[in-house]
C-alpha cells in the first residue's frame, strides 16, 4: 500500500463532538495520528468532557454518554499539550474541511489559544472520496480496504480508516500526486477567510459566501451598511468568523485615517 510522501508530519485527526453546528457543539473524543516523515505514527486520543450535556441523538451515533466524559478534562486542560503535539503538523481527515478544523478552531478560541492553520497544507479524504466514488467513509473502507469497519463513530476507528483510505486512494488513482500540498489543492475547495466558510477568497478579496451578500465584498457591504458589522458580532456565528471579520473592519478603519 501506498505510504503518504511527507516534507514535514501530517496530523490526521476526527472528532466526536456533541452536534454539528460548529459554533455552538463541543468536543467529546479526538483522536490523532500524526504520520511523521520517517514512517513513524505517533497517537493522540482522548475523551472531553463539553461542559455540556451530550445530546441522546448524538450519542445515539457515537457511543459516548455524559457519564463517559463526566471525569474527562476539559478542552481548555488539554489545549496547550494538544497544540504542542500538533506544532508544525499539516492537517488531514475526513470531511475535516468543513467540520473538524472549524470545531477545533473554535474550541482552542473557546480556550484563549489564537489558532492560525494558513501556513498548513489540509488533505480531506472525503473530498477525493467524493470526487471519484462518493460514499460514507463506512462505505469508502469497504471500497478501498475491502475490509469492514469496525467501533465507526470512535474517533480512533475513524481517524485509523480515514490514513488507510487515503493510502488506498494513492494506490488505485494513478493521477492523484502522493505529495500533501498537492493533495491540499486538490482536495481544497474554495479559498476560505474564515473556517467556517462565511468567507471566501474571490481574486483574492473576501467575499461573503452566504445570505443576501453572497458574492459581496466585504469591505464593499461594510461600506455601503456598517450595521452590518453589529449585527454579525453580536449573532450566533463562530468565534473565528467574528475574528477575521473584526480584521477586515480594523484594516479598512486604518486605511482610512491615514
Amino acid at each position: 500500500m501506498a505510504q503518504l510522501q511527507l516534507q514535514r508530519p501530517i496530523a490526521f485527526f476526527d472528532l466526536e463532538t456533541t452536534g454539528i453546528d460548529s459554533a455552538k457543539d463541543r468536543i467529546v473524543e479526538i483522536a490523532v495520528v500524526k504520520l511523521m516523515t520517517d514512517g513513524q505514527r505517533i497517537s493522540w486520543v482522548r475523551k472531553i468532557n463539553p461542559e455540556m450535556p451530550i445530546p441522546a441523538e448524538s450519542s445515539a451515533i457515537h457511543g459516548i454518554y455524559d457519564d463517559d466524559v463526566k471525569d474527562a478534562p476539559a478542552f481548555k486542560h488539554v489545549a496547550h499539550e494538544l497544540k504542542q503535539f500538533l506544532q508544525n503538523c499539516d492537517l488531514g481527515g475526513y470531511n475535516s474541511n468543513k467540520f473538524d478544523i472549524p470545531v477545533l478552531a473554535e474550541e482552542f478560541l473557546r480556550a484563549g489559544i489564537p489558532v492560525d492553520f494558513k501556513e498548513r497544507k489540509f488533505v480531506d479524504v472525503q473530498q477525493i472520496f467524493f470526487k471519484k466514488e462518493a460514499r460514507t467513509l463506512s462505505a469508502a473502507y469497504a471500497f478501498y480496504c475491502n475490509k469492514e469497519m469496525e467501533n465507526a463513530h470512535s474517533a480512533e476507528a475513524d481517524v485509523l480508516a480515514t490514513v488507510s483510505v487515503l493510502e488506498a486512494q494513492l494506490d488505485k488513482y494513478g493521477d492523484l500526486v502522493n505529495d500533501v500540498p498537492a493533495l491540499h489543492e486538490y482536495t481544497g475547495g474554495d479559498e476560505f477567510v474564515d473556517y467556517a466558510r462565511r468567507m471566501i477568497l474571490k481574486n483574492g478579496v473576501p467575499v461573503f459566501n452566504f445570505g443576501k451578500y453572497k458574492g459581496i465584498a466585504v469591505e464593499e457591504v461594510f461600506r455601503k451598511e456598517p450595521q452590518y458589522y453589529d449585527w454579525m458580532m453580536n449573532a450566533d456565528f463562530a468565534l473565528h468568523t467574528k475574528q477575521m471579520i473584526s480584521e477586515i473592519l480594523n484594516k479598512m478603519l486604518l486605511r482610512k485615517n491615514k
